[in-house]
């Protein structure tokens, strides 16, 4: 049976990371015994690590990690590159904010073995209208700087076949923090096998959101450098693999 493990980073999350369990470790659990849903504390300063620990004993497919803060990219690096040295065969991310829903990962579930990555498409977001822009501008520098169309390239709902990913994580910089953007970029110039399918995307459930506009612009500013940089590298290997 298929290994799922399901990648989910957490920072000061307490108000939220009960309902996120609960709605995600029965999935972990209908892909199978060896499935398991990994939620990985990134230094929260709240009691979202305490929680984790507690649920444990809870839920049998639950593991809780932790780490030294790093921000949301490297937390997701963290979590994908422990699925696969556990053996995962296929890797699933999504947020601990509750903006989306379990219910509608069972259809990306059925296309694991068509697709490289089964991605969702936030077509109607509710999380504001500067989330939308900050998306649609990510776009568009994806689109200038790597010349690949992405229909969505920071959706925290996708499913990835580990050997395609295992293949990806060593062409992105340690702890990067558009790591997710990195992986829809690769798996785009590589031309694998990539399926959208629109998905829900609610306001965050509960908490603050630890990363504002000011922030964001920040991160976009250090990106495009580092873009310039990843994509030298992702046509190198691109070229390696046609010889």
């Amino acid at each position: 049976m298929d290994k799922l493990y399901i990648v989910i980073p957490a920072y000061n999350e307490q108000e939220t990371i009960q309902s996120v369990i609960e709605d995600w470790h029965p999935v972990a659990v209908s892909a199978g015994a060896e499935s398991r849903l990994v939620i990985i504390d990134d230094g929260s300063k709240d009691n979202t690590y305490a929680m984790l620990k507690e649920a444990e004993a809870k839920y049998p497919q639950l593991i809780a990690l932790t780490k030294p803060n790093g921000g949301h990219g490297a937390t997701l690096l963290y979590g994908y590159n422990y699925a696969l040295e556990q053996g995962a065969d296929f890797v699933f991310q999504t947020d601990s904010d509750g903006q989306t829903k379990a219910e509608e990962f069972a259809q990306f579930w059925e296309l694991r073995n068509e697709y490289a990555m089964v991605i969702g498409h936030r077509n109607k977001r509710e999380d504001g209208a500067s989330r939308v822009f900050v998306t649609k501008t990510l776009k568009l520098v994806c689109f200038l700087l790597f010349h690949v169309k992405l229909t969505d390239a920071n959706t925290p709902f996708r499913l990835m076949q580990a050997g395609e990913l295992k293949k990806v994580l060593p062409l992105i910089p340690k702890d990067y923090n558009l790591s997710n953007v990195v992986i829809s970029v690769i798996f785009a110039k590589k031309k694998l096998p990539v399926k959208y399918i629109p998905i829900t995307f609610r306001p965050r459930q509960g908490g603050v959101n630890s990363i504002n506009m000011k922030r964001i612009f920040k991160i976009g500013k250090k990106a495009v450098g580092d873009f310039i940089k990843i994509n030298k590298m992702v046509n190198q290997a691109c070229k390696e693999e046609k010889k």
